[in-house]
């Protein structure tokens, strides 16, 4: 479930999973999938300065809000509108509240995920940006550095409700270990607590 996350320049905007048989993520109207994050903040982490890093990425950008869609409706079966719509008839809410936890290999449905969303978006790259003076941007979003470590820290615990079994994908885990042997001051303390 996406959460409300503080951005500098868009106030409160929306962040994370909206299926659990899905990995991929949604910023507000655009839409990527977290292997390509947690990728993409690996390489950042490799960096050895937290200089003016600036790197663009491809995601998916949905113009207009019918063709995302109405997660809730979705979720409670009753608005199968928009991309999101699409997703949750193939991959619906659980019956069973117990069983939504986000699936750890969700990643395998991506082929699935990107026939029904190509139709209603356009193909476009965002820029990731560390600045020294703190911020992060992505795309047209700007983040103080704690909320940013807030979004990397959504991705590592599965979003809300955590990942399956506690099973993390490799690629989670592989990022989370890139940060914590980074040299790239930028990024100290994301997951010390």
């Amino acid at each position: 479930m996406p959460l409300s996350f503080q951005s500098q320049t868009h106030g409160n905007i929306a962040f994370g999973f909206f299926n659990i048989e899905s990995d991929m993520l949604l910023l507000e109207n655009h839409f990527f999938f977290a292997s390509d994050f947690c990728e993409w903040i690996s390489k950042m982490a490799e960096q050895e300065n937290a200089g003016q890093k600036r790197v663009y990425h491809p995601v998916y950008h949905i113009a207009d809000p019918n063709d995302i869609g109405d997660l809730m409706g979705a979720i409670h079966g009753v608005r199968f509108q928009g991309f999101i719509g699409r997703v949750y008839t193939l991959f619906p809410f659980p019956e069973d509240p117990k069983a939504f936890k986000q699936n750890p290999d969700g990643y395998q449905t991506q082929k699935i995920v990107i026939s029904l969303i190509e139709g209603v978006s356009e193909k476009t790259e965002i820029l990731i940006e560390f600045s020294e003076s703190g911020q992060v941007h992505i795309g047209p979003y700007v983040f103080e550095k704690n909320v940013f470590f807030e979004l990397i820290r959504y991705v590592w615990q599965g979003g809300y409700p955590c990942w399956k079994d506690e099973i993390r994908p490799p690629y989670v885990i592989k990022m989370k270990e890139r940060i914590q042997k980074s040299c790239n001051p930028f990024l100290k303390g994301v997951f010390s607590s």
